[in-house]
This record gives structure tokens, C-alpha cells and sequence, in this order.
């Protein structure tokens, strides 16, 4: 290689991983912003003295596995039955639509004010069920439950006395994972989801900075999703977009921590790829969306930054598309393995990947004692399967930039019935990225087969995490043709908390 071409490769090289520094160094901002805020639990500003009426909302689609479990929690919920409705917004195509029929018809047997509302054209998705419902609610303050999610009796007494202050739009609470102990996939999503849940949504959310609705276990106040201008379903994320314009409108909303609702992750890789995708490109349609207005609204600088930061987040992505391009020049410029360790490997690893290790780790940390240390065997698999993911949400970053439409791809639950997982009718779509996913498992295959023929010691754990991100990806998604998972040897589940002193 020329001295040009390596100047201009490694060039390439560093701008890229400069790039995903930046990315790197908010997430120690919010790292710091957590640490600062740790200890500032919200407190309502009063108790209500005659509970207000409250309006539960079940968007459901295709839900076989997890409705009823669903219906059984929210009827054991300890709130007044004359302050509560409930509303089961039904867009199923297929034997749900009984089920709820039936769940509705049991609800009312009980004493519960129930509203099936079933629609055969699913417009909008979930954001047109939600938008539809609206004139038919009778309460207040809206809480919105996903399928999958089994709130706890005492959910509505710990969140609904927040909204003594007038102010407040929304109070969230966190997601637990039911299922996160059983494979080495869930595990690793229990991970990546807490960064956001534990760090993220605290310290924004604590520190007066905007943060985004998590689309389910989560209160509104009717006249702040009114006054932001209701559901919209222009994006697959319409949960952030609302929570976006609601804050602009000088809404503020309360994050809950401690309070936990356990729910499903999806338990094979189609189905994680196929929500992260969602996820992924409902984020960067939210940023086209809101970004100039919210640039020229009255905000402080420090909130339009870190509005942006957020909303920005998934084009990391496009520069991991840099990463796998340049890996092979970069990887073979130096012709001693301690130089490219010296001058590649060390920076990469200092500057893009130490803040994500630090901010998993203290996502652990912040919820059990010594939690960051029963997670640390997991860090390199959680960066591969980063990497490995790469492909999936990077194409979804380019289709939100070029406006490309899709339909909003519900992920399959089961409600953690291995067996009928198996021989579910519900599976997620495989996409093209399947065979890039192949191609690049093969290449990092054989780029880590070159290290070691060149002896280039140094830069074998770095080119193998790219390859079994990869190939964990490309096993996980064909594992269900064989009926095998990669799985943990089962442990007992563990109880979160949120104990400052543990962070």
C-alpha cells in the first residue's frame, strides 16, 4: 500500500471513529447527569383527596398468547371500579378478536366499565386506534398497556398522585423483563434496554431535559395530548413524537425509576431485528419531523442540544456502515501488529467503545448490588451483538432518510411459552439484510483467519467480536428452522431496584 492510499485510508479511518466519539462522549454526559441526579426521586406534589377518574387503554393486534394475561392484571388493579374504564382498542385479524370479546364479557361480569372497540382497516396502527379512541374516553388521565405487559395491583396508587401538580403531562414507569434470564439473547437486550430505561430516561428526565414516552405503562393527562395535537401516524414512533410536541407545549413529564412493569422481550432474533428496525427509523422520522421546530422554539441551548443528541442517536449507525468498509485497509496498513494496536486499536477502543462499556455497566450497577460485576462476562457480547445489528438498523436509518414508507411491524409475543414460540403462526419478517448479515460473517470470518496467518496477535479480539456479532445474528435468525435457541443455563429471576447507593 502507498503512503498515499494509507494516509488517505487511515484518514477515513479516524474521522469515522471521531464521529462515533462524539456519540460516545454524550453518552458520559448522560452518565453525569444521572450520577448528579441520582438521589432526585420525584415526589408528588400532593395525594388527591377523591382519586380522579382514569381511562386504561389496550391497543392489541394479533395477540393470541398474551391478551388474557393481560385482562387478568389490569382487572386486579387496586383502584376504585367506579373511576375506572376500560377500553380494549382491537385492530386483530385473527381468533384475538374472540378473546378480547370474550375478556370484555368477563371484565363486565366483575363490575368493570369496559369499551371493546374493534376496527378492520387498522389505519394509523396503533397511533389511529389510540387517536379513535379519544372521543370515547371518559377519564382524565389515560394509562396505555402494550399486550405483553402485567402491571402490579399498586401501579395506579404510586403513579396517579403526580398529577396534583397541573402541570404535569405525563407520569412513565419503567420496564421490567419477565423472560430476560432465558437465553443469551434476552439477556443481552435486558441490557442494552436498561442503558435506556435505568441512565437515560432518569437523568433526562430528572436533570429538566426533554425525554420521550416508552409507548406503554405510562399516564397521560387527556389535556396535554389534546393541546400537542393528538396522535399522529406519520412516523412508527408515535409514542416520541407526541411525548416531543407535548413537552414544547410546556408540558412536563415525570419518570418514574422505581416503579416497574414487567414485560416480554422478544425471544428470537427476528423479532428483536424487526423492533429494533421500527425503533431505529421511527427515531431519525421523529428528528426530520421536530428537530427545526424545536430549534426554533424558546428552549434553552442545553435542551435543543441534547433534544438533538437523542433524536440523532441511530445515525451512529450509518458510520458502523464506515467501520465495516474501512476494516480491511485499516486492519492490514501497518506491517507490525503492535503499530496498528498502537495507533488503531487503543484509540478505537479508548474513544468509541469505553463509554458504552462504562454506560452498560453502570446500568447494571445502578439497579442491584454489585450488578455492574455479574454483567461484565456479557460486555463483549453486548458490543458484538451492537455490531451485529449494525446492517439491520442502519438500513432502517437510510429508509427514514429517503422517506421510504413501511408498515408498523407489531413483534410477535408469546408470553414465555417456548412451545408454542415453535409452532406460533406469529413470526416475524426476514428481510434482505439476512444475506449481508451472511456476507459479513463469512468476510470477518476470514479477515480474523488473516490476522492470524500475519500474526497480527493484537488485532484478533477486535476483528472476532465484529465476527460473532455476525454470526450470532445470522444463527439467531435461522435457529428456528432447527427448533434450537442459544440459551442460558436457567437462573432465578432477579428483583430490580433502584437504590442510589447501589449505582
Amino acid at each position: 500500500m502507498t503512503a498515499w492510499n494509507m494516509t488517505l485510508w487511515y484518514g477515513c479511518y479516524i474521522a469515522v471513529f471521531l464521529g462515533l466519539s462524539i456519540f460516545g462522549a454524550h453518552r458520559l454526559r448522560i452518565l453525569w447527569l444521572y450520577w448528579k441526579h441520582r438521589k432526585d426521586c420525584p415526589e408528588p406534589k400532593g395525594h388527591f383527596v377523591e382519586l380522579p377518574y382514569v381511562t386504561v387503554q389496550l391497543p392489541v393486534y394479533n395477540e393470541l398468547h398474551v391478551v388474557n394475561q393481560l385482562l387478568d392484571a389490569v382487572s386486579k388493579l387496586d383502584y376504585p371500579l367506579e373511576k375506572l374504564q376500560i377500553q380494549i382498542l382491537d385492530d386483530s385479524t385473527d381468533g384475538t378478536r374472540a378473546i378480547c370479546e370474550e375478556g370484555s364479557d368477563r371484565l363486565r361480569a366483575q363490575g368493570f366499565d369496559v369499551m371493546y372497540l374493534h376496527r378492520s382497516n387498522r389505519v394509523g396502527f396503533k397511533a389511529g386506534a389510540l387517536e379513535e379512541a379519544m372521543p370515547h374516553t371518559k377519564g382524565e388521565f389515560l394509562l396505555i398497556f402494550d399486550a405483553d405487559f402485567l402491571p402490579h395491583p399498586d401501579l395506579l396508587q404510586k403513579m396517579i398522585h403526580h398529577f396534583t401538580d397541573d402541570q404535569v403531562g405525563l407520569v412513565q414507569a419503567r420496564w421490567g423483563h419477565i423472560n430476560q434470564n432465558d437465553s443469551l439473547l434476552t439477556r443481552l437486550q435486558a441490557m442494552m434496554l436498561d442503558g435506556h430505561l435505568v441512565l437515560e430516561q432518569t437523568a433526562r428526565s430528572r436533570s429538566g431535559h426533554f425525554f420521550n414516552f416508552n409507548g406503554t405503562a405510562g399516564i397521560w393527562r387527556k389535556q396535554s395530548i389534546i393541546e400537542a395535537g393528538g396522535w399522529e401516524h406519520d412516523t412508527l414512533t408515535e409514542d416520541m413524537d407526541l411525548s416531543y410536541r407535548a413537552q414544547m407545549k410546556g408540558w412536563r413529564f415525570v419518570y418514574l425509576t422505581d416503579v416497574i412493569v414487567p414485560a416480554e422481550l422478544p425471544p428470537d432474533m427476528d423479532g428483536f431485528k424487526s423492533q429494533q428496525h421500527r425503533w431505529t427509523k421511527g427515531s431519525i422520522q421523529v428528528a426530520k419531523k421536530i428537530l427545526g421546530t424545536i430549534w426554533k422554539s424558546q428552549e434553552s441551548l442545553g435542551i435543543k442540544i441534547e433534544a438533538t443528541a437523542h433524536l440523532t442517536a441511530n445515525f451512529a449507525y450509518l458510520l458502523m456502515f464506515g467501520v465495516l468498509i474501512l476494516m480491511y485497509p485499516a486492519n492490514f496498513m501497518f506491517e507490525n501488529s503492535w503499530q496498528k494496536a498502537l495507533f488503531l486499536d487503543l484509540p478505537v477502543f479508548l474513544f468509541a467503545s469505553l463509554s458504552v462499556i462504562i454506560f452498560y455497566l453502570m446500568a447494571q450497577g445502578a439497579q442491584r448490588p454489585w450488578g455492574w460485576l455479574k454483567a461484565l462476562p456479557y460486555l463483549p457480547l453486548l458490543l458484538a451483538l451492537g455490531i451485529g445489528m449494525s446492517i439491520n438498523n442502519g438500513k432502517a436509518v437510510l429508509e427514514a432518510l429517503f422517506n421510504q414508507q413501511s408498515d408498523f411491524v407489531r413483534t410477535p409475543k408469546y408470553g414465555q411459552q417456548t412451545a408454542i414460540r415453535n409452532r406460533s403462526r406469529y413470526k416475524a419478517a426476514r428481510s434482505m439484510t439476512f444475506w449481508i448479515e451472511v456476507a459479513l460473517a463469512a468476510y470477518f470470518s476470514w479477515l480474523v483467519a488473516m490476522a492470524l496467518w500475519k500474526g497480527q496477535w493484537a488485532s484478533v479480539p477486535f476483528l472476532a467480536m465484529f465476527q460473532f456479532g455476525f454470526l450470532y445474528v445470522v444463527l439467531g435468525s435461522i435457529s428456528k428452522w432447527f427448533h434450537f435457541s442459544m440459551s442460558l443455563p436457567p437462573s432465578p429471576p432477579e428483583e430490580p431496584t433502584s437504590d442510589p447507593a447501589m449505582a
